[in-house]
């Protein structure tokens, strides 16, 4: 629904006080203006710099009103009043003023008076920040961002020409880019591009789109890693269960996959398949860090976390990252006496648009141990599609890490194979664990067996954790490895290893 008809039924209804949250001020007063001149209503702006202007014949009642001052434009609108139609005031940024109590007091007066006489407060602003004795006064009408086919109709009025314009299969994904721009940004982003190659093209698009992002929401960023698949020893289940979900969607929107939820031991490759999956799919991956939402003022944290899943839901389609999930939300439900219930406010919050979202926006949620949550809000995991588990990887993948970060650091010629080095004794390694090897064998002109003969491991270190998660999803997750449920491996006894110093130089 377009915002000149969301204000038809409000002012149909006879709303006498608006809030239209927009960040696009000249394209809501156009539709306001184009409206009114529809309906035959009465139109008058103000802001702080031009005063009071008042369309068509009506001029002279923005000087009669002297309508330069805030106050004095609040009390102008009974002198538009008609009898035979009604009133619009729009209002620019009027949130500045909202602090001074005899402005309050005028609008209430206005408020109270808009019934009989058919006048309307309308106030256009970026943010919704009301005092309290106007919150129940207002009603809160969103702005919203232009559609794809909003976008194309954008993208051919800023091309010269017809060759400027991508080929069928590219427009998609130059629609996809411009997803969550205003329309001055995707205008003026095309143009950039135009410039740049001479044609529209989606990589300006992103990169402006990483940028925007940059300066608005810190919580979230865009990733522009060139990670895939390839990249990623083992996990083919997971893989093939994320693009096979993505393409039923494709197939058939109606169907919309919410997302995986991915436990596992520490550098087992879960983010890295998060940062991969959307260069595989041709989708944005946006990198939400819940933590950066957390602000010093009262309502700051909340509406600045539902504002980063807006602004998601308007870039889709889209992949949602969550890097470590259990300790931006763990405590949720427990922090009343330290937080006043920000995180619990939060949490449910982000319940319910896991649950019923439209957008086609896939989440990717990591964590290291779902029990900090699990404990307190069971229904947490039933707001993704599947639970998955990723333990230390098998042999076969394991020969695959390897050979990936042997070739990348230099230490296995490129017609050699993997036989050909000699390596450490690497079981229960992750897969961080043999990057860090090969790493430091390329740093410090060793070999790989001989930096994992004293390379510490995440075993040794959490292993009475690693066997609880473990223990936990047993039965419970899907194995990242092959389709079936997690079971831990078999061992005859515990994996420890004594680690053996190398001999000193000295």
């Amino acid at each position: 629904m377009t915002l000149s008809e969301r204000l038809s039924e409000y002012i149909a209804a006879c709303f006498p006080a608006l809030w239209i949250q927009s960040y696009e001020h000249d394209d809501a007063l156009a539709d306001i203006a184009r409206l009114c001149h529809d309906e035959g209503w009465r139109l008058a702006s103000w802001d702080v710099d031009a005063g009071l202007q008042v369309t068509g014949a009506d001029e002279q009642a923005a000087s009669d009103a002297g309508g330069g001052a805030p106050l004095a434009a609040i009390r102008s609108l009974g002198s538009l009043a008609s009898p035979e139609t009604s009133s619009l005031l729009v209002l620019m940024n009027f949130h500045r003023f909202l602090g001074s109590a005899e402005i309050v007091q005028a609008v209430l007066r206005q408020i109270a008076a808009g019934k009989q006489s058919r006048t309307f407060l309308i106030v256009v602003s970026p943010i919704v920040d009301l005092p309290k004795e106007l919150e129940k006064q207002f009603a809160v009408i969103e702005h919203q961002l232009p559609e794809r086919d909003e976008l194309e109709e954008i993208a051919r009025g800023t091309a010269y020409e017809e060759g400027d314009m991508p080929e069928d299969d590219q427009l998609g994904l130059l629609l996809d880019a411009a997803a969550g721009m205003t329309r001055l940004e995707a205008e003026n982003t095309f143009a950039l591009s135009l410039v740049r190659h001479g044609r529209l093209d989606s990589r300006t698009v992103f990169e402006q789109k990483a940028q925007l992002l940059a300066k608005g929401n810190r919580a979230l960023t865009l990733h522009e890693g060139q990670e895939t698949f390839a990249d990623i020893g083992g996990l083919d289940y997971l893989k093939t269960y994320c693009l096979e979900t993505l393409s039923v969607r494709e197939a058939n929107p109606k169907f919309r996959p919410r997302g995986a939820l991915i436990m596992g031991v520490s550098g087992s490759g879960k983010s890295l398949l998060a940062k991969a999956l959307g260069r595989e799919v041709g989708r944005p991956t946006l990198c939400f860090d819940v933590g950066a939402t957390l602000g010093s003022l009262m309502g700051q944290s909340q509406s600045q976390f539902r504002e980063a899943l807006a602004k998601a839901d308007a870039m889709a389609p889209a992949i949602l990252y969550l890097d470590e999930i259990e300790k931006a939300l763990s405590g949720a439900g427990h922090d009343s006496h330290t937080s006043g219930g920000v995180k619990t406010e939060m949490f449910g919050y982000f319940l319910t648009w896991l649950q019923e979202h439209q957008s086609d926006v896939f989440v990717i949620a990591t964590c290291n141990d779902i029990r900090k949550i699990i404990n307190d809000h069971p229904e947490f995991v039933r707001r993704f599609d599947q639970l998955f588990f990723v333990d230390f990887p098998n042999r076969q993948a394991k020969d695959r890490i390897w050979e990936i970060h042997l070739r990348g650091y230099e230490l296995l010629e490129k017609d050699d194979r993997l036989s050909a080095v000699q390596l450490p004794d690497d079981e229960e390694w992750t897969g961080a664990e043999i990057e860090n090897c090969c790493r430091q064998a390329r740093l410090r002109r060793k070999t790989v067996r001989e930096i994992g003969q004293t390379m510490p491991r995440i075993i040794d270190q959490a292993a009475d954790v690693i066997e609880a998660t473990r223990g936990w999803a047993t039965g419970r997750c899907y194995a990242a490895d092959c389709e079936r449920l997690y079971e831990p491996p078999s061992r005859s006894s515990k994996s420890r290893r004594k680690i053996r110093l190398a001999p000193s130089d000295n």
